[in-house]
Protein backbone atom coordinates (compact mmCIF):
# COMPACT_ATOMS: atom_id res chain seq x y z
CA UNK A 1 0.00 0.00 0.00
CA UNK A 2 2.81 2.59 0.94
CA UNK A 3 4.50 1.42 -2.31
CA UNK A 4 1.07 2.68 -4.06
CA UNK A 5 0.70 6.12 -2.34
CA UNK A 6 4.12 6.48 -3.16
CA UNK A 7 4.00 6.24 -6.62
CA UNK A 8 0.23 8.14 -6.29
CA UNK A 9 1.79 11.01 -4.31
CA UNK A 10 5.32 11.46 -6.71
CA UNK A 11 3.28 11.13 -9.85
CA UNK A 12 0.49 14.04 -8.94
CA UNK A 13 3.86 16.30 -7.47
CA UNK A 14 5.47 15.93 -10.67
CA UNK A 15 2.22 17.00 -12.75
CA UNK A 16 1.78 20.05 -10.21
CA UNK A 17 5.53 20.86 -10.57
CA UNK A 18 5.77 20.90 -14.51
CA UNK A 19 2.02 22.33 -15.01
CA UNK A 20 3.54 25.34 -12.69
CA UNK A 21 7.03 25.17 -14.36
CA UNK A 22 9.14 24.88 -11.75
CA UNK A 23 12.28 24.00 -12.07
CA UNK A 24 13.23 21.81 -9.54
CA UNK A 25 16.94 22.32 -9.91
CA UNK A 26 16.92 25.69 -9.38
CA UNK A 27 13.75 25.97 -6.94
CA UNK A 28 14.25 23.37 -4.36
CA UNK A 29 12.02 25.30 -2.38
CA UNK A 30 8.88 25.49 -4.59
CA UNK A 31 9.10 21.52 -5.14
CA UNK A 32 8.93 21.60 -1.17
CA UNK A 33 5.60 23.17 -1.06
CA UNK A 34 3.99 21.20 -3.52
CA UNK A 35 4.97 17.91 -2.36
CA UNK A 36 4.26 19.13 1.26
CA UNK A 37 0.67 20.21 -0.35
CA UNK A 38 0.29 17.08 -1.97
CA UNK A 39 1.00 14.95 0.78
CA UNK A 40 -1.32 16.89 3.30
CA UNK A 41 -4.37 16.78 0.07
CA UNK A 42 -3.33 13.10 0.14
CA UNK A 43 -3.92 12.53 3.87
CA UNK A 44 -7.30 14.69 4.02
CA UNK A 45 -8.85 12.58 1.76
CA UNK A 46 -7.63 8.97 3.83
CA UNK A 47 -8.87 10.80 6.84
CA UNK A 48 -12.31 10.82 4.57
CA UNK A 49 -12.05 6.88 4.09
CA UNK A 50 -10.91 6.90 0.24
CA UNK A 51 -7.44 5.35 1.69
CA UNK A 52 -5.00 4.25 4.25
CA UNK A 53 -3.39 7.15 5.73
CA UNK A 54 0.26 7.63 5.69
CA UNK A 55 1.99 5.89 9.08
CA UNK A 56 5.01 8.71 8.51
CA UNK A 57 3.93 12.26 6.27
CA UNK A 58 7.17 13.68 7.18
CA UNK A 59 9.58 10.77 6.14
CA UNK A 60 7.22 10.27 2.62
CA UNK A 61 7.44 14.08 1.78
CA UNK A 62 11.57 13.37 2.27
CA UNK A 63 11.13 10.25 0.02
CA UNK A 64 9.46 12.06 -2.64
CA UNK A 65 11.18 15.51 -2.76
CA UNK A 66 14.86 13.39 -3.27
CA UNK A 67 13.27 11.35 -5.71
CA UNK A 68 12.33 14.84 -7.62
CA UNK A 69 15.07 17.06 -6.32
CA UNK A 70 18.10 14.72 -5.78
CA UNK A 71 19.01 11.06 -6.47
CA UNK A 72 15.75 9.46 -5.00
CA UNK A 73 16.62 6.43 -2.84
CA UNK A 74 19.99 6.67 -4.53
CA UNK A 75 20.73 9.78 -2.68
CA UNK A 76 22.35 8.94 0.54
CA UNK A 77 24.26 6.14 -1.28
CA UNK A 78 25.47 8.47 -3.89
CA UNK A 79 26.85 10.82 -1.44
CA UNK A 80 28.93 8.47 0.80
CA UNK A 81 32.65 8.84 0.13
CA UNK A 82 33.33 5.20 1.34
CA UNK A 83 31.37 3.83 -1.65
CA UNK A 84 33.09 2.58 -4.41
CA UNK A 85 31.03 1.04 -6.80
CA UNK A 86 26.79 0.83 -7.22
CA UNK A 87 24.96 -1.54 -9.00
CA UNK A 88 21.62 -1.09 -10.59
CA UNK A 89 19.71 -4.07 -11.45
CA UNK A 90 15.70 -3.19 -12.19
CA UNK A 91 14.34 -2.23 -9.04
CA UNK A 92 17.26 -3.73 -6.96
CA UNK A 93 19.95 -1.45 -5.93
CA UNK A 94 23.28 -2.59 -4.26
CA UNK A 95 26.91 -1.39 -3.91
CA UNK A 96 30.32 -2.06 -2.62
CA UNK A 97 31.35 -0.05 0.39
CA UNK A 98 35.13 0.52 1.54
CA UNK A 99 35.09 -2.84 3.01
CA UNK A 100 34.81 -4.67 -0.27
CA UNK A 101 31.36 -5.84 0.92
CA UNK A 102 28.42 -6.01 -1.07
CA UNK A 103 25.44 -4.20 0.53
CA UNK A 104 21.53 -3.36 -0.49
CA UNK A 105 20.36 0.32 0.14
CA UNK A 106 17.91 -0.23 3.13
CA UNK A 107 15.17 2.08 1.03
CA UNK A 108 12.80 0.58 -1.08
CA UNK A 109 12.88 1.49 -5.04
CA UNK A 110 11.23 0.91 -8.74
CA UNK A 111 12.53 0.48 -11.85
CA UNK A 112 10.94 3.65 -12.61
CA UNK A 113 12.79 5.80 -10.04
CA UNK A 114 16.31 4.05 -11.05
CA UNK A 115 15.80 5.01 -14.68
CA UNK A 116 15.31 8.16 -13.66
CA UNK A 117 18.18 8.56 -11.54
CA UNK A 118 20.34 7.21 -14.75
CA UNK A 119 18.80 9.90 -16.62
CA UNK A 120 19.46 12.65 -14.20
CA UNK A 121 22.76 11.91 -13.99
CA UNK A 122 23.29 11.77 -17.96
CA UNK A 123 21.17 15.15 -17.98
CA UNK A 124 24.97 17.06 -17.44
CA UNK A 125 27.12 14.75 -20.19
CA UNK A 126 26.32 14.54 -23.76
CA UNK A 127 25.19 11.39 -23.57
CA UNK A 128 21.75 9.86 -24.41
CA UNK A 129 19.86 6.59 -22.99
CA UNK A 130 17.43 5.62 -24.96
CA UNK A 131 15.87 2.58 -27.42
CA UNK A 132 17.93 4.43 -30.27
CA UNK A 133 21.14 4.46 -28.08
CA UNK A 134 20.87 1.13 -25.61
CA UNK A 135 24.03 1.57 -23.94
CA UNK A 136 25.85 4.52 -22.31
CA UNK A 137 29.07 4.84 -20.91
CA UNK A 138 29.35 8.24 -19.35
CA UNK A 139 31.59 10.16 -16.82
CA UNK A 140 28.96 11.48 -13.91
CA UNK A 141 28.87 13.11 -10.76
CA UNK A 142 31.32 15.86 -11.68
CA UNK A 143 33.53 13.56 -12.98
CA UNK A 144 34.13 11.63 -9.97
CA UNK A 145 32.77 8.37 -11.14
CA UNK A 146 32.08 6.75 -14.33
CA UNK A 147 28.48 5.03 -15.18
CA UNK A 148 27.89 2.31 -17.70
CA UNK A 149 24.27 1.65 -18.08
CA UNK A 150 22.15 -1.00 -20.51
CA UNK A 151 18.23 -1.15 -21.51
CA UNK A 152 15.73 -3.32 -23.09
CA UNK A 153 15.97 -4.63 -25.32
CA UNK A 154 20.09 -4.97 -25.33
CA UNK A 155 19.45 -6.28 -21.65
CA UNK A 156 15.97 -7.81 -19.50
CA UNK A 157 16.06 -4.75 -17.43
CA UNK A 158 18.26 -1.51 -16.78
CA UNK A 159 21.23 -2.26 -16.02
CA UNK A 160 23.91 -0.16 -14.45
CA UNK A 161 27.41 0.51 -12.67
CA UNK A 162 28.46 3.46 -11.03
CA UNK A 163 31.96 3.70 -10.41
CA UNK A 164 33.73 5.88 -8.06
CA UNK A 165 37.16 6.91 -9.22
CA UNK A 166 39.34 6.19 -6.00
CA UNK A 167 43.12 6.64 -5.42
CA UNK A 168 43.09 8.15 -9.20
CA UNK A 169 45.88 11.39 -8.10
CA UNK A 170 47.85 8.53 -6.16
CA UNK A 171 51.89 8.26 -6.11
CA UNK A 172 54.22 5.33 -6.54
CA UNK A 173 55.31 6.65 -2.75
CA UNK A 174 51.73 6.66 -1.74
CA UNK A 175 51.31 2.82 -3.10
CA UNK A 176 53.81 1.95 -1.24
CA UNK A 177 52.60 3.21 2.10
CA UNK A 178 49.61 1.42 1.13
CA UNK A 179 51.20 -1.74 0.66
CA UNK A 180 50.56 -2.22 -2.89
CA UNK A 181 54.61 -2.65 -3.69
CA UNK A 182 57.66 -2.36 -2.07
CA UNK A 183 60.14 0.59 -2.18
CA UNK A 184 62.44 -1.20 -4.54
CA UNK A 185 59.64 -2.06 -6.80
CA UNK A 186 58.33 1.66 -7.04
CA UNK A 187 61.75 2.43 -7.81
CA UNK A 188 62.22 0.41 -10.58
CA UNK A 189 58.48 1.42 -11.61
CA UNK A 190 59.65 5.01 -11.71
CA UNK A 191 62.93 4.15 -13.36
CA UNK A 192 60.80 3.11 -16.07
CA UNK A 193 58.59 5.86 -16.68
CA UNK A 194 62.05 7.69 -16.98
CA UNK A 195 62.48 5.84 -20.60
CA UNK A 196 60.48 5.51 -23.88
CA UNK A 197 59.99 1.74 -22.72
CA UNK A 198 56.37 0.36 -23.14
CA UNK A 199 54.53 -1.48 -19.91
CA UNK A 200 51.46 -4.09 -19.69
CA UNK A 201 49.70 -3.25 -16.44
CA UNK A 202 46.84 -6.25 -15.68
CA UNK A 203 44.95 -7.48 -13.66
CA UNK A 204 40.49 -8.39 -12.48
CA UNK A 205 38.09 -5.51 -11.99
CA UNK A 206 38.83 -3.69 -8.94
CA UNK A 207 42.65 -4.61 -8.95
CA UNK A 208 43.79 -0.96 -8.77
CA UNK A 209 44.83 -0.87 -12.43
CA UNK A 210 44.12 2.84 -13.11
CA UNK A 211 45.57 3.62 -9.59
CA UNK A 212 48.90 2.24 -10.59
CA UNK A 213 48.39 3.66 -13.70
CA UNK A 214 48.15 7.73 -12.48
CA UNK A 215 51.09 7.03 -10.35
CA UNK A 216 53.30 5.80 -13.11
CA UNK A 217 51.72 8.55 -14.99
CA UNK A 218 52.93 11.33 -12.24
CA UNK A 219 56.68 9.56 -12.11
CA UNK A 220 57.30 10.89 -15.81
CA UNK A 221 59.24 13.59 -16.34
CA UNK A 222 57.90 16.77 -17.32
CA UNK A 223 59.76 16.81 -20.29
CA UNK A 224 58.09 13.69 -21.78
CA UNK A 225 54.99 14.47 -23.85
CA UNK A 226 52.31 12.19 -22.79
CA UNK A 227 49.03 12.01 -24.92
CA UNK A 228 46.56 9.83 -23.08
CA UNK A 229 43.54 8.38 -24.71
CA UNK A 230 40.39 6.97 -22.93
CA UNK A 231 36.73 5.98 -23.71
CA UNK A 232 35.52 7.45 -20.65
CA UNK A 233 38.15 9.60 -18.59
CA UNK A 234 39.37 8.34 -15.41
CA UNK A 235 42.60 9.58 -15.07
CA UNK A 236 43.23 12.81 -13.91
CA UNK A 237 47.25 13.40 -13.31
CA UNK A 238 47.96 16.76 -14.19
CA UNK A 239 50.02 16.76 -17.86
CA UNK A 240 53.08 19.79 -18.22
CA UNK A 241 53.64 18.50 -22.15
CA UNK A 242 50.42 16.15 -24.04
CA UNK A 243 46.89 16.16 -23.43
CA UNK A 244 43.59 13.98 -22.54
CA UNK A 245 41.45 12.70 -25.57
CA UNK A 246 38.13 11.17 -24.81
CA UNK A 247 36.16 9.04 -27.26
CA UNK A 248 33.06 10.15 -28.44
CA UNK A 249 30.00 7.86 -29.21
CA UNK A 250 27.66 8.56 -32.17
CA UNK A 251 24.86 11.50 -32.24
CA UNK A 252 21.11 10.39 -32.36
CA UNK A 253 21.41 10.10 -36.64
CA UNK A 254 24.40 7.92 -36.22
CA UNK A 255 27.08 10.16 -37.26
CA UNK A 256 30.13 11.75 -35.67
CA UNK A 257 31.50 8.94 -33.72
CA UNK A 258 35.33 8.91 -32.28
CA UNK A 259 36.48 5.62 -31.63
CA UNK A 260 39.62 4.63 -28.80
CA UNK A 261 41.29 3.73 -31.97
CA UNK A 262 40.89 6.96 -33.83
CA UNK A 263 42.17 8.53 -31.22
CA UNK A 264 45.39 6.58 -31.10
CA UNK A 265 45.47 6.85 -34.61
CA UNK A 266 45.13 10.56 -34.20
CA UNK A 267 48.05 10.98 -31.55
CA UNK A 268 50.43 9.10 -32.77
CA UNK A 269 50.89 11.85 -35.57
CA UNK A 270 51.41 14.11 -32.66
CA UNK A 271 55.18 13.30 -31.82
CA UNK A 272 54.18 11.50 -28.68
CA UNK A 273 57.16 9.89 -26.05
CA UNK A 274 54.42 8.09 -24.24
CA UNK A 275 50.88 6.89 -25.51
CA UNK A 276 48.79 6.66 -22.34
CA UNK A 277 45.48 4.21 -22.97
CA UNK A 278 43.12 3.97 -19.33
CA UNK A 279 41.80 0.65 -21.26
CA UNK A 280 42.30 -1.75 -23.92
CA UNK A 281 39.88 -3.87 -25.16
CA UNK A 282 39.44 -3.81 -28.86
CA UNK A 283 40.96 -2.75 -32.36
CA UNK A 284 43.03 0.70 -30.53
CA UNK A 285 45.42 -2.27 -29.70
CA UNK A 286 46.25 -2.43 -33.09
CA UNK A 287 47.28 0.50 -33.45
CA UNK A 288 49.60 0.29 -30.41
CA UNK A 289 51.91 -1.69 -32.97
CA UNK A 290 52.48 1.49 -34.76
CA UNK A 291 53.65 2.86 -31.65
CA UNK A 292 57.04 0.79 -32.65
CA UNK A 293 57.47 2.52 -36.10
CA UNK A 294 56.66 6.40 -34.64
CA UNK A 295 59.56 5.14 -31.95
CA UNK A 296 57.36 5.88 -29.03
CA UNK A 297 56.63 3.96 -26.29
CA UNK A 298 52.80 2.93 -24.28
CA UNK A 299 51.67 2.14 -21.24
CA UNK A 300 48.23 1.09 -20.58
CA UNK A 301 45.93 -1.28 -18.95
CA UNK A 302 44.02 -4.54 -19.66
CA UNK A 303 42.11 -6.95 -18.06
CA UNK A 304 43.42 -10.45 -17.27
CA UNK A 305 43.96 -12.99 -14.68
CA UNK A 306 47.67 -13.19 -14.99
CA UNK A 307 50.62 -11.28 -16.63
CA UNK A 308 51.00 -14.55 -19.00
CA UNK A 309 47.39 -14.02 -20.19
CA UNK A 310 47.68 -9.92 -20.24
CA UNK A 311 50.04 -10.52 -23.21
CA UNK A 312 47.53 -12.80 -24.94
CA UNK A 313 44.86 -10.43 -24.01
CA UNK A 314 46.45 -7.93 -25.88
CA UNK A 315 46.98 -9.66 -28.78
CA UNK A 316 43.33 -10.99 -29.14
CA UNK A 317 42.07 -7.47 -28.88
CA UNK A 318 44.62 -6.39 -31.64
CA UNK A 319 42.93 -9.10 -33.86
CA UNK A 320 39.83 -7.40 -33.42
CA UNK A 321 40.97 -4.90 -35.79
CA UNK A 322 40.72 -7.06 -38.57
CA UNK A 323 43.80 -5.93 -40.79
CA UNK A 324 44.55 -9.01 -42.34
CA UNK A 325 47.53 -9.60 -40.48
CA UNK A 326 47.98 -12.74 -38.92
CA UNK A 327 48.59 -13.73 -35.07
CA UNK A 328 51.90 -14.71 -35.20
CA UNK A 329 52.91 -10.76 -36.98
CA UNK A 330 50.95 -9.61 -34.26
CA UNK A 331 52.79 -11.55 -31.37
CA UNK A 332 55.99 -11.04 -32.70
CA UNK A 333 55.22 -7.32 -32.87
CA UNK A 334 54.33 -7.26 -29.44
CA UNK A 335 57.24 -9.15 -28.07
CA UNK A 336 59.40 -6.48 -29.34
CA UNK A 337 57.68 -3.30 -28.12
CA UNK A 338 55.99 -4.74 -24.61
CA UNK A 339 59.04 -4.17 -22.48
CA UNK A 340 57.51 -4.74 -18.99
CA UNK A 341 54.23 -6.02 -17.55
CA UNK A 342 53.31 -5.17 -14.06
CA UNK A 343 50.04 -7.83 -12.96
CA UNK A 344 47.74 -6.63 -9.60
CA UNK A 345 45.58 -8.77 -7.39
CA UNK A 346 42.85 -7.73 -4.94
CA UNK A 347 41.39 -9.64 -1.65
CA UNK A 348 38.03 -11.11 -2.67
CA UNK A 349 37.08 -9.76 0.87
CA UNK A 350 39.05 -7.93 3.56
CA UNK A 351 41.13 -9.28 6.58
CA UNK A 352 38.74 -9.75 9.93
CA UNK A 353 39.19 -6.52 11.95
CA UNK A 354 40.08 -4.87 8.72
CA UNK A 355 37.95 -2.04 6.92
CA UNK A 356 39.38 -2.26 3.44
CA UNK A 357 40.71 -4.74 0.32
CA UNK A 358 44.29 -4.93 -0.24
CA UNK A 359 45.33 -4.29 -4.05
CA UNK A 360 48.74 -5.46 -4.41
CA UNK A 361 51.14 -5.83 -7.17
CA UNK A 362 51.88 -9.41 -7.93
CA UNK A 363 54.70 -9.59 -10.31
CA UNK A 364 56.84 -7.23 -12.60
CA UNK A 365 57.77 -9.33 -15.52
CA UNK A 366 60.38 -8.33 -18.39
CA UNK A 367 59.23 -9.17 -21.96
CA UNK A 368 62.13 -10.95 -23.27
CA UNK A 369 61.77 -10.01 -27.56
CA UNK A 370 62.24 -14.32 -28.71
CA UNK A 371 63.01 -15.67 -31.69
CA UNK A 372 60.01 -18.03 -32.16
CA UNK A 373 56.33 -16.11 -32.57
CA UNK A 374 55.63 -16.22 -29.46
CA UNK A 375 56.27 -14.05 -25.93
CA UNK A 376 59.19 -14.90 -24.09
CA UNK A 377 59.36 -13.09 -20.42
CA UNK A 378 61.87 -13.51 -16.92
CA UNK A 379 60.34 -12.36 -13.69
CA UNK A 380 61.90 -9.38 -11.53
CA UNK A 381 59.56 -9.24 -9.17
CA UNK A 382 57.03 -11.51 -7.61
CA UNK A 383 54.93 -12.09 -4.78
CA UNK A 384 53.41 -15.75 -3.79
CA UNK A 385 50.28 -14.45 -2.66
CA UNK A 386 47.99 -11.60 -1.73
CA UNK A 387 49.70 -10.57 1.75
CA UNK A 388 53.02 -12.17 1.15
CA UNK A 389 56.12 -9.77 0.19
CA UNK A 390 56.92 -8.64 -3.38
CA UNK A 391 60.66 -10.24 -3.95
CA UNK A 392 63.24 -9.18 -6.36
CA UNK A 393 64.15 -12.55 -8.03
CA UNK A 394 67.52 -11.33 -8.51
CA UNK A 395 67.18 -10.99 -12.50
CA UNK A 396 67.69 -7.68 -14.31
CA UNK A 397 65.88 -7.00 -17.19
CA UNK A 398 68.05 -7.71 -20.98
CA UNK A 399 71.22 -6.05 -20.93
CA UNK A 400 69.84 -3.18 -23.77
CA UNK A 401 67.24 -2.84 -21.63
CA UNK A 402 68.92 -1.92 -18.49
CA UNK A 403 71.22 -0.08 -20.62
CA UNK A 404 68.16 2.54 -21.61
CA UNK A 405 67.46 2.54 -18.53
CA UNK A 406 70.48 3.59 -16.63
CA UNK A 407 71.25 6.40 -19.60
CA UNK A 408 68.03 7.69 -18.60
CA UNK A 409 68.52 8.03 -14.60
CA UNK A 410 69.99 11.27 -13.13
CA UNK A 411 73.89 10.88 -12.82
CA UNK A 412 74.76 8.55 -9.63
CA UNK A 413 71.91 6.42 -9.49
CA UNK A 414 71.95 3.08 -11.66
CA UNK A 415 69.09 0.08 -11.96
CA UNK A 416 71.29 -2.17 -9.34
CA UNK A 417 71.64 0.25 -6.94
CA UNK A 418 67.36 0.77 -6.89
CA UNK A 419 66.61 -2.95 -7.63
CA UNK A 420 68.89 -3.59 -4.34
CA UNK A 421 67.37 -1.18 -2.03
CA UNK A 422 70.04 1.14 -1.73
CA UNK A 423 68.16 3.66 -3.28
CA UNK A 424 64.79 5.08 -3.43
CA UNK A 425 64.29 7.63 -6.20
CA UNK A 426 60.66 7.50 -6.74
Amino acid sequence: MTANAYDLIRKTAVDVIESQKIDPQRDRVAVERVVGSVVDDYQRKAHLGDQRALHDPGEMIGRVIRSIVDFGPLTDVLARPDVEEIFIEGSRVSYIDGSGQLRAIAVPTTDAENRQVVNRLLADTDRHLDTASPIVQARVLADSARMTAVIPPISDQLSATIRRYALRNESLPSLVELGAMTPAAAGFLWAIMQTGLSVLISGPPGAGKTSLLSAMMTAAPPTHCLRCCEEVRELHVPIVHGSYYEARPPSLDGEGEISLRDLVKIVLAMRPDRIVVGEVRGAEAFELTRAVNAGCGFACTVHANSAPDALNAIVNAALMAGENVSEPIVRRVFSSSIDFVVHLDRDSLPLPGSDRLRRQVMEIMAVVPAMRDDFSAEPIFVREAIGRPLDWTGLFPSEQTTAIINRSLPPGLDLKAILEGRANPS
